[in-house]
């Protein structure tokens, strides 16, 4: 058998012409989002007024189990898909290891990471309903970046409530998120309610998702023909995801492999969900059973160490409630570097799945060792891995190491959701050794879960 090669690409042609609606296979759903101030569940209309309706509509769908991708948004993908599976032939060659490593690579455009998949189908909907304005918020600047090139595509203005983290950390996602016409405002700010009131409790505080989302929702519900978009957690941001697993089983199919183990990185949930999209589907339905790890930092534990719970999705408590693995909406992350996993909580859909267990496994991972897996990989194959994206491939690392104690040659799948450019400060710390690792105790825990909303009869 010939060897296979490097890069493992797709035609034009293969780009999916569905997304894939995970929860058509699930066995049981997760429970429905509650109103924030009734406390009942949510229905339709209660969404309209903050989300795009065929947004709403994609959020609530749990029979149709493949979904159209309209022609716009197809022709939108092929500037920046199909996105290349890479055999990590140089890596596996240092490790010494037995073990067969491929990543699914999403850096090839300019927000550098996989948000543009959703990016562009938010932004196609709100201008299919007639809407002139979105807002949104970001950590690290992949999602505000892959909004405003969406929005600015489509001919939309948006506004970017950045972690204010993030905002002083990475001035030059500011400046490329302008460049394609967005407005970027630090969060926590003076500009709407939320973020006066956090400011008031906290003037130095270093902001968090959840204040900026509060932001975010404020500012569109405020704000006439305006809606609000969000790069993760939600169903329908998994749905679009759903593209990366479908293109990765078409191309590991090509080359009849099948993986054992697929890694992903957890912020969210936006990456993991879409990379494991199809072979979890294979797991539900019967015809596969690889293993799966969300790998998160452990400064913000949500899945390893946070409680499954009805929880709000921002510090503001004005968005519904989900329920998921939360570390609570008042939890105050680590100012690390992995920007974009700094969240509180978790996908309502992978918070059900691991909790029902087909999520096999959350692994938490310090900071350092996440840039020492980084650096390694970089040197060897090539690309500057982002934060968040280096999380998959310490745990890939890991996996391949203990396939060379055991002899074991499985096929390795992870997630590289995008490059590490802007991210060039945290290397530098990482290199001169002044980069330090948080991991909050268990009496810091209990204060984010303190906050844990008490609903009757779900949360007494």
């Amino acid at each position: 058998m010939s060897k296979i090669p490097y890069h493992i690409n797709l035609t034009e042609d293969e780009i999916p012409r569905q997304w894939y609606n995970l929860r058509a296979d699930m066995k049981q759903q997760h429970g429905p989002y509650l109103h924030p101030v009734t406390m009942k569940p949510v229905v339709l209309d209660d969404l309209l007024p903050i989300f795009c309706h065929e947004l709403c509509l994609q959020e609530v769908n749990t029979t149709d189990r493949y979904i159209d991708i309209p022609d716009e948004i197809h022709e939108f993908y092929k500037i920046f898909r199909p996105s290349p599976l890479i055999r990590a032939y140089n890596l596996e060659k240092v490790l010494d290891t037995p073990a067969k490593i491929y990543f699914k690579f999403e850096g090839n455009n300019t927000s550098g990471s996989h948000k543009l998949n959703t990016a562009a189908a938010q932004a196609y909907y709100a201008k299919e309903q007639g809407i002139t304005s979105l807002t949104t918020e970001t950590g690290a600047g992949q999602w505000g970046t892959a909004l405003a090139m969406a929005c600015s595509y489509f001919g939309l203005d948006l506004t970017v409530f950045m972690v204010k983290v993030s905002y002083e950390q990475k001035p030059y996602r500011k400046s490329i998120m302008e460049t394609f016409g967005a407005e970027i405002i630090a969060s926590p700010s003076s500009t709407t309610d939320i973020g006066k009131m956090m400011l008031a409790k906290d003037p130095d505080s270093t902001g968090s998702l959840g204040t900026a989302i509060s932001e975010a929702v404020e500012r569109a519900v405020k704000t006439p023909n305006c809606r609000y978009v969000l790069g993760s957690v939600l169903n329908q941001v998994l749905l679009h995801q759903s593209v990366i697993g479908l293109e990765a089983k078409l191309a590991m199919e090509k080359i009849d492999e099948y993986p054992d183990i697929v890694i992903g990185c957890a912020g969210g949930g936006s990456n993991l969900g879409g990379l494991i999209s199809a072979y979890m589907g294979d797991k539900l339905t019967g015809r596969g059973n690889p293993y799966f790890i969300a790998v998160e930092p452990a400064s913000c534990p949500s899945m390893s160490r946070g409680r499954y719970a009805y929880d709000y999705c921002d510090t503001g408590h004005i968005t519904p409630l989900a329920p998921m693995y939360t570390l609570g909406s008042d939890f105050r992350p680590s100012p690390d570097h992995a920007g974009g996993l700094r969240y509180h909580g978790m996908s309502p859909i992978l918070s059900k799945l691991y909790h029902d267990g087909y999520l096999d496994e959350a692994r938490a991972v310090t900071q350092t060792s996440v840039f020492e897996a980084a650096a390694l990989f970089a040197k060897h194959e090539t690309i500057l891995a982002a934060p968040e994206s280096s999380h998959a491939i310490r745990a890939a690392i890991d996996e391949a190491l203990k396939c060379k104690e055991t002899g074991e040659a499985k096929t390795i799948l992870f997630g590289l959701t995008g490059t590490g450019y802007f991210d060039l400060s945290a290397y530098t710390q990482y290199r001169e050794g002044k980069m330090t690792d948080y991991i909050p105790s268990d009496e810091d825990l209990e204060r984010g879960f303190a906050s844990l909303p008490k609903i009757p009869g779900i949360q007494d």
